[in-house]
């Protein structure tokens, strides 16, 4: 893939309803969003990195760290909006959808998304880790099946799948909110009106299953701590000075 260009977009919506401010809570002396652009600039998957941000406050705290960072509209309904409003600046035949709130994500996570595209037929990527225990039933933790393919069959807060008897050795896996797309993907989803499923469960990858587009689903062992409340803050910042970050 090394002549294809790959651009990254971090979403750093200030306005978060169950963490306030998370992009910009601090964690070991940084900003969230600082660590979620460090980890992907420094991950050498991508050209190059920028934060998408509809907030002056997010700007000035970017530009005052040294982040690339661009104004997009408070009128974006998702990330992936967001997102699509970045590639109408910047011309990529990839583009990468990273979660502001994804403080420990690796170089490997990088690598097994963006893998994939080593066939030509894929258009969509995301990724999914194990499960654990106590995430299972935490609707915060958005759970994934896929086929045989590797192709996501559905995404949900619920526990999926259901083990009806109560017997069977049920390997949950926990979607991590990244995804790539190539451009002509990435332009279809835009132009799609929010969805029934989406709608219902908040989650905007459904509209792209319920309008038939394909997402791959890489899997990958390392764990990653997705921030949505104050107890993911604590834990995030007892990871990273774990890991010497």
């Amino acid at each position: 893939m090394s002549s294809v260009s790959i651009l990254g977009v971090i979403p750093a919506r200030l306005g978060s309803t169950r963490l306030p401010r998370k992009v910009l809570r601090e964690l070991a002396g940084r900003p969230l969003v600082e660590w979620v652009w460090r980890a992907a600039s420094e991950s050498g998957a991508m050209d190059a990195v920028i934060v998408a941000t509809d907030s002056d406050e997010v700007m000035e705290v970017c530009r005052a760290r040294g982040i690339a960072a661009e104004m997009t509209s408070a009128d974006c309904v998702s990330g992936s909006d967001r997102v699509y409003e970045i590639s109408r600046r910047h011309v990529a035949d990839i583009y990468v959808n990273i979660q502001g709130d994804e403080p420990l994500l690796t170089a490997v996570h990088f690598r097994k998304l963006l893998a994939p595209f080593a066939d030509g037929a894929v258009d969509v990527t995301t990724l999914a880790v194990p499960c654990a225990a106590d995430e299972v039933d935490n609707p915060n933790a958005v759970k994934v099946v896929t086929g045989i393919d590797g192709r996501a069959l559905y995404f949900s807060r619920a526990a999926i799948p259901f083990d009806r008897d109560g017997d069977a050795p049920v390997a949950y896996r926990k979607h991590l909110g990244i995804y790539a797309y190539r451009r002509a993907a990435l332009e279809r989803f835009a132009a799609l009106k929010p969805s029934p499923l989406e709608l219902t469960e908040k989650l905007e990858q459904l509209r792209m299953l319920e309008n038939g587009m394909r997402i791959v689903v890489a899997h990958v062992e390392a764990e990653s701590v997705g921030v949505d409340t104050e107890e993911d803050l604590q834990r995030a910042e007892v990871e990273l000075k774990r890991c010497n970050l």
